[in-house]
């Protein structure tokens, strides 16, 4: 399904309301002056509310996306979309994606 590019300042959220971060920005495609994502890269969580264990398996760390675009690439990755899914670890819940740009979509 076609979908808006995801960049480094897209307000992504763990389901905890914790901040995700990309750790490994694409600087060769700029949407909206700022560098899009590769699905290759893991990203980072920061205040994520979960309680650690014993009173549940929290807080959310990293995530990984496990789907992305299908027919835009960079460097030979595929780049990430406002539809793309990701799981955090190690509570297995997904990554929100709040609010990204509005003028570059792939497909």
């Amino acid at each position: 399904m076609p979908g808006f590019l995801l960049h480094v300042g897209a307000s992504v959220l763990c389901s905890h309301a914790g901040q995700a971060q990309a750790t490994a920005p694409n600087p060769r495609v700029l949407v909206s002056g700022q560098p899009t994502v590769a699905m290759s890269g893991p990203w980072v969580v920061a205040g994520c509310i979960l309680p650690p264990p014993t009173a549940a398996n929290g807080p959310c760390v990293t995530a990984q996306f496990v789907s992305s675009a299908t027919r835009v690439t960079s460097n030979g990755q595929p780049l990430l979309c406002q539809d793309s899914q990701a799981i955090c670890a190690p509570t297995g819940t997904p990554l929100l994606i709040v609010a990204c740009q509005t003028r570059a979509s792939a497909m």
